[in-house]
């Protein structure tokens, strides 16, 4: 029997994590929940109010028959269908478990210890998790009136940096950049350095001067356009993300993600929701009528909402006490409206809001309301007409 080695002077008690780990602030979803409430109105993580496409429904009951098989590895229905809707090659399509995968496959393959990624000062933030993660240096641009600001992120660029990320349209502030600010960003990078454009909410954006990425994302040898399902199609529980790139920077990304990233209820659910033009088509119109009026109505209360062109609206609340945001997301949750505060994000005097159901946004409205005029949170205001 060998005898059992004893740790050194120098070694930990216990195992313990490579250094840096320990220091990544991990990524806290918004709340869910209101306690004490009887009926909770969920407007922190922007899912749609239409809910999923029911063809998307149906495909997920019917995966549910055969739990029992591995899942397609390549997702290849899934691929195809996203192909087919945009008119791309399923070769240059590579799928993960939400485009949070797909964000934390370009770090793990394309960052390392002194790689730099680059990335906005209220970005997405997973982009400074998954940089952690993969063991490379965050490196944040400062904004400009709350949106990306081109030369700032071009000054950030550096001979380490070997990715830069951009949301567009941003979250948490519903701002974007028009597509030749786009283009000037690109054209000022590096070809070794490559361009991650996340489009997570691309879908809901009515400005000519916006377009998605696509086309750099094909025509380019260093730009990836990720999106996501849990948005426009309702699908956020099944966690489907996509991206479009370059064929070697696909195989890339290939090599290194498991070989069952996803599961069949989620690559047929998900097939069968972008072949729904129709929900998506509907979703967008909600969207488009509730958005200006969150946003006229919540500035009539005296409160500042950054324009926005994603299902969300950026409210800005005074730092004055009784009406500062913390106090604000208080209140609410009394009334079980559940927003998104955004301190993380470098944004503490602010709350996030879904563009919810029509009853959800009047109630949120009316509350608001309430909150700006002192009253307690048990009182309920009638919502506008």
């Amino acid at each position: 029997m060998s005898a059992v080695r004893e740790p050194s002077p120098a070694s930990p008690a216990r195992p313990e994590p490579r250094p840096g780990v320990l220091a990544i602030e991990a990524y806290v979803p918004g709340k869910s929940h209101a306690p004490g409430v009887e009926k909770v109105y969920k407007l922190s993580s922007n899912e749609t109010p239409m809910g999923p496409s029911a063809k998307a429904v149906a495909a997920f009951q019917e995966a549910g028959r055969r739990l029992e098989d591995y899942p397609d590895g390549a997702a290849r229905v899934l691929r195809e269908a996203i192909a087919k809707a945009n008119g791309l090659d399923p070769a240059r399509i590579i799928c993960g478990a939400g485009s949070d995968e797909i964000l934390n496959l370009v770090a793990h393959a394309y960052l390392g210890p002194g790689d730099e990624a680059v990335f906005c000062e209220h970005g997405f933030l997973v982009y400074r998790i998954a940089t952690l993660a993969a063991g490379g240096t965050p490196v944040v641009a400062k904004e400009r009136n709350l949106t990306a600001d081109v030369d700032a992120m071009l000054a950030c660029v550096s001979p380490r940096t070997k990715v830069v990320f951009l949301a567009n349209p941003n979250n948490p502030t519903g701002t974007y950049l028009p597509f030749d600010e786009v283009r000037r960003l690109h054209a000022g990078l590096p070809p070794h350095v490559l361009l991650v454009l996340d489009a997570a909410y691309a879908e809901y954006v009515r400005r000519n001067d916006y377009e998605t990425g696509l086309e750099l994302a094909l025509t380019a040898d260093n730009v990836l356009m990720a999106r996501t399902f849990s948005k426009i199609h309702g699908l956020a529980a099944l966690r489907i993300g996509w991206a479009v790139g370059p064929a070697h920077v696909i195989d890339a990304m290939n090599r290194i993600r498991g070989p069952f990233n996803m599961n069949a209820p989620a690559l047929l659910a998900g097939a069968a929701a972008i072949a729904d033009a129709a929900h998506v088509e509907k979703s967008v119109a909600h969207n488009e009528a509730w958005l200006p009026w969150l946003t006229a109505e919540i500035e009539k209360l005296g409160l500042k909402v950054t324009p926005s062109v994603a299902n969300f609206v950026l409210i800005h609340f005074p730092k004055e006490a009784g009406r500062t945001a913390k106090e604000a997301d208080a209140f609410l949750l009394k009334r079980g409206l559940v927003l998104r505060q955004v301190g993380a994000y470098g944004l503490p005097d602010s709350l996030r809001m879904t563009v919810g159901s029509e009853e959800a946004n009047r109630l949120a409205v009316a509350a608001l309301a309430d909150f700006m005029a002192g009253k307690t949170a048990g009182k309920t205001a009638d919502p506008a007409p």
